[in-house]
């Protein structure tokens, strides 16, 4: 099947053209085509711009044992409507992904369940670094240093130093230390106000677990990944990279601070907390920097009522991997960035961080994960209208311009302005972790 995508405006690895694209069955097969190029069906794309499928390297999609919040086949129906064609999910499910026997069924779930792509973290624990040596078909390791629960809490030096030493995969982590946290917490006598969460989960907390976890990897040489940035001293710390340090930013962060509590109480509730409107503009700048190199969303998605419960009964985590790339192209109107930075932090980087085989990028050969965007459309976000299972955003209401109105996954259209295929599989992402990483691949 050969399709060929005419008239868009194409966001490419040298810059943005306007050129055409063929596809043939999975892959994209060339820029350009000669006129005589037999095709089976043509695309017309006038006024609307190409660009690489979103690959979302955090999110936490609940399966198995938490799918009354969520499951492979609701998210990746969000993915799809969103431009999200790649997804990377996080161990902490019940039962958590920490031994290979675990991750191999989570890639068999996913297989016959989700409309994209997909790849799944392992989750170190205290005792499971042999586990860890020697897994496979994952894109690294997840660690939770503060803000998680039972087995996947990895806090102590001597485990954290093993993990570091004795492992070659990659490794990203939650960075709040404990310790900080939970005497904040102490203070305010465990807190009672939604606001609290601010003061319990501040700005030293990260701070010092982000510290830390960069003197493990300087000391062992080992790639790191630091993992939902929250504050300007964070992105302060990572301007000394040494090549093997990245660090990414969720669209809650960069959009939502502390004076939102008011208004949108327990739905602006995370992990890390939202912080203040300065840092708001901090992780704007590392972005646009270089310090940080990734957007991604920490899809943590609960009941609505669930999150109605009071401080601090009310969950963590807010939905957003339908939303995130419309959020990101309404910053683009507001002058917060360029549609190429939005490519570049959303599609090309975490492929490149996570050692993606053929992702993030429209060149030949590569998969033909894209998407078509109308910088001009606008869209008002509502909740009876979200794909996601708990049906809630905290940007319901919001009118945002520019919107994803085509998705194909591996040369497949899965989305198409309003209807979703859902017939069609994603493919189990492929790691080659010889790449190096952001810092070695070109």
């Amino acid at each position: 099947m050969r399709t060929l995508i005419r008239g868009a405006t194409c966001v490419l690895p040298t810059g943005t053209a306007s050129t055409t694209v063929l596809i043939e069955d999975s892959k994209i097969l060339d820029l350009a085509p000669p006129a005589s190029a037999q095709v089976d069906q043509v695309v017309q794309a006038d006024g609307l711009y190409l660009i690489p499928g979103v690959v979302d390297d955090q999110v936490h999609f609940r399966e198995p044992g938490l799918t009354h919040k969520e499951d492979l086949h609701t998210a990746s129906r969000a993915c799809a409507k969103g431009g999200v064609t790649s997804f990377l999910e996080m161990p902490n499910t019940n039962p958590t992904t920490i031994t290979c026997d675990r991750l191999a069924e989570k890639l068999q779930l996913a297989a016959g369940k989700s409309l994209v792509n997909y790849g799944f973290y392992i989750g170190a624990t205290p005792s499971n670094v042999e586990e860890l040596a020697r897994a496979k078909r994952t894109p690294g390791i997840k660690i939770f240093i503060g803000s998680s629960t039972g087995d996947l809490l990895v806090d102590d030096q001597s485990a954290l130093e093993r993990i570091f030493a004795e492992t070659s995969l990659p490794i990203c982590a939650h960075c709040e230390d404990e310790t900080t946290v939970r005497a904040n917490r102490d203070a305010i006598n465990g807190g009672s106000t939604f606001a609290d969460h601010s003061r319990i989960r501040d700005e030293r907390a990260a701070v010092i677990a982000v510290k830390r976890a960069l003197d493990l990897a300087f000391r062992h040489n080992h790639r790191f990944h630091v993992l939902h940035v929250s504050t300007a001293a964070e992105t302060e710390l990572l301007r000394d990279h040494r090549g093997l340090i990245t660090g990414e930013a969720c669209p809650h962060h960069l959009l939502f601070n502390v004076d939102d509590y008011a208004r949108l109480g327990s739905l602006v509730q995370m992990n890390p907390s939202i912080k203040t409107a300065a840092d708001n503009v901090a992780l704007w700048n590392a972005l646009r920097e270089g310090l940080l190199q990734v957007v991604a969303t920490d899809h943590a998605p609960h009941t609505i009522e669930e999150k109605r419960q009071p401080y601090p009964k009310s969950p963590s985590g807010l939905p957003a991997v339908e939303n995130s790339l419309a959020l990101m192209l309404d910053s683009i109107h507001q002058g917060r960035c360029t549609l190429e930075q939005v490519v570049h932090w959303m599609c090309d980087a975490p492929a490149r961080v996570w050692d993606m085989v053929g992702k993030g990028r429209i060149a030949p050969g590569y998969d033909a994960d894209l998407v078509l965007v109308d910088l001009n459309l606008e869209q008002t976000i509502r909740n009876d209208e979200q794909e996601t299972k708990c049906r809630w955003s905290p940007w319901d209401g919001v009118t945002l311009k520019g919107s994803p109105v085509r998705t194909w996954v591996l040369g497949q259209t899965i989305y198409d302005h309003g209807k979703i295929d859902d017939t069609i599989r994603g493919g189990e992402i492929q790691f080659d972790h010889d790449l190096g990483g952001y810092w070695k691949t070109a």
